[in-house]
Formats: C-alpha cells, structure tokens, sequence
C-alpha cells in the first residue's frame, strides 16, 4: 500500500510554469503538491533558456573582441577555448539551480513527489505508489523538439536542444535543420565561437515576423559567415564517414550538404506522454491540451498552462498563465487571458516583437498607418557604433496601438515600453510625449511614434495654419 495525500492544489511539471504556480499557492496558504519526473526548472532552466543564453554571452564575448579596433582598441584575434564554454553553460545552470530545487520548495511548504504522474479518474492521480487526490490539479508538462518524419533521420546521430549543450569539443560543421528563433540563435553563436554553420529552412527565416526585419537578421548571419538556405525541403538524412549529410531540395535540384553534427530545431511537441488524459476526461488536440481563456481543461477540476496548452512557447507565457489559473483556483476572480503576448529572437542583433505585424493587422481588416525609425539616427547607437535595425510601430489611424517590432541592439528590453502602452490601451500620443533619457536607444521607439504623428504636424494644413497664425500676430 502507497500514500494517499489529499491536497488543495496538484501541479503536475516543475518547469517555470509550474514552479510558479507552485509558489504562488504555498505562499496564499493552500496545501501544495509539485510532481516531477525529471529535472527541477524543467526545459527552461536546464535546456532551453538558461544555457542558451550563456552560450550567447560566450559568443558576444568572442565577437566583441574582434569588433574592438573600431573603437580604436587593439586586441589580438579572439581564441575559443570550447570546453571552457561548455563549463561556463553549465555553471550558470548550476548558479540558478537553487532557485527552482526540490529542497527550496520543500522549504516554502510544497510537497514534492518525483515520478511519473498518471490520472486515474477525474479526481485522482497517481505517481508510482502515491495516490493524491486534489481539489485542482494544474498541469505543466512543457513541450519538448519536434523530430519530424524525415527518412534516414533515426539511422544517423543527430542533436536537439536536450543534447547540444552538452558538446565539450567545437563541431567541425553544424548542420541546423530548422531557420526559426532556436536556429538563428544557436546558428550565430556556434559561427562566432568558430564553428562553420549551415542553415536548412523549408520556407525562409523566422516566418512569423516582420520580412523587412528578418532582412537586418539574415545579412548579419551571412555577414559572419553562416551559410543559409531558404526554401530548402529536406528530402533525407544520411550517415558519411565522418558525420552526416541532408539532402535538399532548393528551386527543384538535390544539394547534399555535410557537416558533422545536426541540429533538428523544426519546433516543439507537447509533452503528454503517461499523463491518461482520457481517465480525467481532458481533451487534446494537435497542438496541445484545450483550454478555454481561463486556462480551464474539459475537466473543470484541471487547469492547464505553458506549452503544453500549444502556445505561445515561451518562459514567460507559461508565468502569465500561471498568474491567471492562481486567480481562478485559489481566489475564484475570473480572469482570462487576452494580453498581447511579447517574443524576442536573442540574435544580434536581437528582434523583438508585440502585437499584431503590419501584414497580420491588415490581413484583420484594420486601417493601418505604419511609422519607422532606424538606429542610424539614434546617437547613442552611432556612439557605439551599433546602428543596424530599426523600430516599426503599426497602429490604427486614430493611434490605437496595433503591435511593434524592433530589430536592432538590445530590441527586447527596448519592447518593453510598447508591451506595457498595449496593456494599458495607451495611444502614440502617450508615447510621443513620453519624456526619453538622452542618449539612450530607447529614443528609437520614442522617435518612431513622432514619425507618427509627422505627416500631420508637418503636413500642408499644418503650414497654412502657422502661417495664418503669423498673419494675426
């Protein structure tokens, strides 16, 4: 015979999401259960975010010391020390550890169990010979690569972001099947620690976003030395002497392009494998578990967030979501989701987005007008030396904010001030007269939203009125 724990709250994954949820609930007072059947901080801290951030650092470190003779200072060619890297990942894991261990929330009041969750029925769960029963259970699964049907794939040695971080030697060449955020910025960051790499993406580089800012990113990729391929359809994989090969497909002829390792980052699956939603009565589709707007299952004792619910994959949706279920479960406010969720591509440079692309809000049927502004025009980029990119701004006529786009140097703390002019219903007024501290590059966003306004305050009947007012003296 198990144990059997009756608990206020169940939450099922130990990833940001659910760590959130976690804390949230301990701290309000609710008896808490965490089930875990991996790592602590799942994808995000051990996988995903955390290690590939690190190993971006790494390689801006590199790239700075290169690019120093423009200000003048002289340094010899930077050498990569790859395993050093690959201990410098891994000690920034180790150094957020903590924050996200069985024995921190063990301290806080959370029952973790490590194992395997399982749903018996609508109300019960079990995990090895643990039974727990549950006023609301929240699931938290995550999401892990996608490893598309592509023949000859599972005959040869390929790498997902579960397993390319554990490299300690530099590959000779790095295949990466995949041009989306993951690709881009682990395609950068092994060409500038000197690893030669070869993009393959089916339609072209980070298709969601805007095309004019993907051209900043894609000529700085080529610029440093990555070899991209766009409309490039995998038709195989293979095994050679020394590592591997796809073969492509680009305007109707085969390539075969080698290299030593492959990288497969063609998105994410939803993890819920052992989970039996069918005894709980939870519903699945394609993409993820079904939710409504309160993150609320078919089975109104379970909620579900993050990835596993199909989208947007990112850490700080999951965190949003768990904001609304803690909400629901443990204060009965009925909140929903609706705010515009945030994206940044952390390439250099980075881009970041908000909202809705002008493509995407005219495709709704919105009257747009559209205002730019380039970092060639901000003084502290020119000061620096770092005026690739701009900021585009799409909003309605009357200055309802529709979504914003920068691509440029730090573009997703630059985004910030839009994330927060959406939430709040602000209009280009607001963010007009806001009041930028010079020089910084969060002037790029402020004269963008003056450009805005351009046309009307430069316009003809903005000249005959100055004019008129002249005449009166």
């Amino acid at each position: 015979m198990g144990d059997v724990i009756d608990t206020d709250i169940c939450v099922i994954g130990a990833g940001s999401g659910g760590l959130s949820v976690a804390y949230g609930a301990s701290q309000a007072g609710a008896r808490t259960v965490l089930v875990e059947r991996h790592n602590m901080g799942g994808d995000c801290l051990n996988t995903g975010c955390v290690p590939s951030k690190a190993l971006l650092a790494a390689a801006h470190a590199a790239a700075e010391v290169g690019r120093a003779a423009r200000f003048g200072v002289r340094a010899g060619p930077a050498t990569v020390d790859f395993a050093a890297v690959h201990r410098h990942v891994h000690a920034i894991i180790a150094a957020i550890e903590p924050h996200d261990s069985a024995a921190g929330y063990e301290g806080l009041g959370v029952t973790v169990v490590r194992g395997q969750a399982r749903f018996l029925d609508p109300r019960t769960l079990s995990v090895g010979a643990t039974t727990i029963r549950a006023r609301r259970y929240v699931i938290a699964t995550g999401s892990r690569a996608a490893i598309p049907p592509l023949p000859g794939l599972a005959d040869v040695p390929f790498l997902t972001n579960e397993t390319l971080f554990d490299l300690t030697v530099a590959p000779r060449h790095l295949v990466i099947l995949g041009g989306g955020p993951v690709g881009c910025e682990m395609a950068q960051a092994h060409r500038r620690l000197g690893v030669p790499v070869t993009i393959l993406e089916r339609l072209t580089l980070l298709p969601r976003e805007d095309p004019a800012l993907v051209a900043v990113l894609r000529d700085r990729l080529v610029a440093e030395g990555v070899v991209v391929h766009e409309g490039a359809e995998a038709k195989r994989a293979e095994r050679t002497a020394d590592g591997i090969a796809v073969v492509v497909a680009i305007a109707g002829a085969e390539q075969r392009i080698e290299g030593s390792h492959l990288l497969v980052a063609t998105g994410r699956v939803p993890v819920v494998d052992g989970l039996e939603l069918e005894a709980a009565g939870i519903e699945r589709d394609a993409k993820g578990i079904v939710t409504d707007d309160g993150m609320r299952t078919t089975n109104r004792r379970v909620f579900a967030i993050g990835d596993v619910t199909g989208g947007p994959l990112f850490t700080h949706t999951a965190s949003y979501h768990a904001g609304i279920v803690l909400k629901r479960a443990l204060f009965r406010i009925p909140a929903r989701r609706g705010a515009a969720i945030p994206w940044v591509t952390y390439t250099d440079p980075e881009l970041a987005h908000v909202g809705l692309t002008e493509a995407a809000a005219r495709a709704a049927g919105h009257a747009v007008r559209v205002a730019t502004h380039g970092f060639d025009h901000v003084d502290r980029a020119i000061a620096e030396r770092n005026t690739e990119g701009f900021a585009k701004i799409v909003a309605t006529p009357n200055g309802r904010i529709l979504g914003a786009s920068i691509v440029g140097p730090r573009a997703g703390d630059l985004l910030q001030p839009w994330v927060l002019a959406m939430h709040a219903c602000l209009r280009m007024g607001a963010m007009a007269q806001a009041i930028a501290p010079y020089p910084t590059l969060v002037e790029v966003g402020k004269r963008a939203a003056g450009a805005w306004f351009a046309p009307r305050v430069f316009g003809p009947g903005s000249k005959r009125l100055v004019r008129l007012l002249g005449r009166l003296g």
